[in-house]
């Protein structure tokens, strides 16, 4: 089988990829309104903008930038103008991971024939995937470097998740959980923890080996947390939930980048980690967010086990150097107000406390967006 190609990339270059969420605006409740909206939206937004698995949803995507700034201005430009054509025709966006009180056997599937055969594929489990994800691709400009990003990253990517979950509630129950879209994610047989590689090879030749088998189709069948997008030269983060403010997710966007760098300069060592210890701090991270239990893996930290609010503290000051050279430090700092304030999981509960109504929850969330 060919050798698959790597299209380098410059360094730390960046792009985002969101997924909002598409209601009503007198019900707030999923609409799919995707088409309807991708048809009435400018022509010169078609590259910004894609369907996605169903119809309730809508991914906006920046074009390739080289600083968090650039990441802004691309965002809120595209984010402006589908909030303005969602408005026209009735429908709002919204920013989170899961809509709090939406059937799942209520949503349309985009019609396309690789979701088609997805779904086919994964039947009732597909139904239950109504989630909406964070995606940030760090540029590499070398091949082997991805690989050893991709493997020291898979270790901390629950700091990322415990930062942004935001998918507590799903078919109008509290599920106990900060992010309840990673457990569905995780449902899907190709999802999830990627394992080690340790070489270029030793990644083109599992790929090699899923494709000769028959379980893959092509490398974007591969759903893990963090994998490497050989067609655009980038490491892909997959792992977060959708932040409830604009500056979170430009915040979040800076700190990936200025972590995969520093990885990429030898701030820590890779090395095959247990599964199991993989496995425990993504629960952790998923199930009680920042004040989940996390063991560091790879020794990155000044303590073995810590909280995760602890290891998010230690990553923004060991990353400060980063942060400066690439200008996204201001950005990097909204990421501490989640710190303070809580991740939007625990503000969606705070306020269903307060308000005891879906609707009520999501207009207050929904206001902060651009705070």
């Amino acid at each position: 089988m060919d050798s698959i190609p790597f299209a380098q990339s410059r360094l730390a270059t960046l792009g985002v990829e969101l997924e909002f969420q598409i209601l009503d605006r007198e019900t707030l409740a999923l609409v799919p309104g995707a088409r309807q909206i991708l048809a009435a939206a400018p022509a010169e937004f078609a590259s910004r903008l894609a369907p996605e698995f169903i119809q309730s949803m809508l991914e906006v995507l920046t074009g390739v930038c080289s600083d968090v700034d650039e990441v802004a201005e691309d965002l809120r430009h595209t984010i402006h103008m589908l909030a303005d054509v969602a408005g026209d025709q009735g429908m709002v966006l919204h920013a989170a991971s899961l809509h709090p009180f939406a059937e799942p056997l209520d949503q349309v599937l985009t019609p396309d024939p690789r979701y088609e055969r997805i779904m086919d594929e994964l039947q009732f489990v597909g139904r239950q995937f109504i989630t909406q994800g964070l995606h940030v691709h760090v540029g590499m400009d070398d091949r082997e470097m991805a690989v050893r990003v991709c493997d020291v990253l898979q270790g901390y990517l629950p700091v990322f998740l415990a930062l942004t979950g935001s998918s507590p509630w799903f078919r109008g129950l509290d599920t106990g959980l900060a992010s309840y879209r990673t457990k569905l994610f995780e449902a899907l047989p190709l999802a999830g923890l990627s394992g080690y590689f340790g070489s270029w090879q030793a990644y083109e030749d599992e790929l090699h080996m899923l494709m000769e088998q028959g379980i893959i189709h092509q490398v974007r069948d591969l759903w893990s947390d963090v994998r490497i997008n050989p067609f655009f030269g980038t490491v892909e983060v997959r792992s977060c939930d959708l932040p409830a403010r604009f500056a979170e997710i430009v915040g979040m966007a800076g700190l990936i980048q200025a972590f995969a760098v520093a990885i990429v300069e030898g701030v820590v060592a890779p090395a095959r980690i247990n599964q199991r210890i993989l496995g425990y701090n993504k629960w952790q991270a998923a199930r009680y967010g920042l004040e989940g239990r996390f063991l560091d893996p790879l020794g990155l930290f000044d303590y073995r086990v810590l909280t995760l609010h602890q290891a998010a503290e230690q990553l923004f000051s060991l990353l400060g150097p980063w942060m400066d050279r690439f200008g996204s430090r201001q950005w990097c700092h909204q990421l501490e107000g989640i710190l303070e304030r809580g991740t939007s999981a625990r503000q969606q509960r705070e306020l269903m406390q307060q308000e005891n109504s879906f609707a009520k929850m999501i207009q207050s969330m929904r206001a902060q967006f651009w705070e």
